[in-house]
C-alpha cells in the first residue's frame, strides 16, 4: 500500500527549504534565496508555512540598520523529513 505523502514537504520550494536547513545549523532568509532561486515574496510564504507547522524556527531580528531573518530545522522537521523520504521509498519499492 501507498504512503500518503506530507503535502507541507511535497512542494519543491518546501521540501528545497527543509533539505538545505538539514546541511547546515541555520541559514539566513538571502542565504536560501540564493540556494532555491525562489522569489522573495514565494520564500517568505513557504517560510511561514513551515513554521506554523513547526518545522523549522524562524528569528527575525535588527542586524545593524538592516533586518534579517535566519531559520534552523526543528526536531519535528527532522522527522517529518525522514518519515516523508521512508513514504516516498515505498512508492519506489513497488
Amino acid at each position: 500500500m501507498f504512503k500518503d505523502l506530507d503535502p507541507l514537504l511535497h512542494s519543491q520550494l518546501r521540501l528545497a527549504i527543509i533539505s538545505i536547513l538539514l546541511s547546515v545549523e541555520e541559514a539566513d532568509f538571502v542565504f536560501i534565496r540564493e540556494k532555491t532561486g525562489a522569489t522573495a515574496g514565494n520564500l517568505s510564504v513557504q517560510i511561514e508555512k513551515l513554521n506554523e507547522a513547526q518545522y523549522i524556527e524562524v528569528n527575525k531580528f535588527i542586524d545593524g540598520k538592516r533586518p534579517k531573518t535566519v531559520c534552523k530545522i526543528t526536531k519535528k522537521g527532522i522527522n517529518a523529513f525522514d518519515k516523508y523520504v521512508k513514504d516516498l521509498q515505498t512508492y519506489i519499492k513497488k
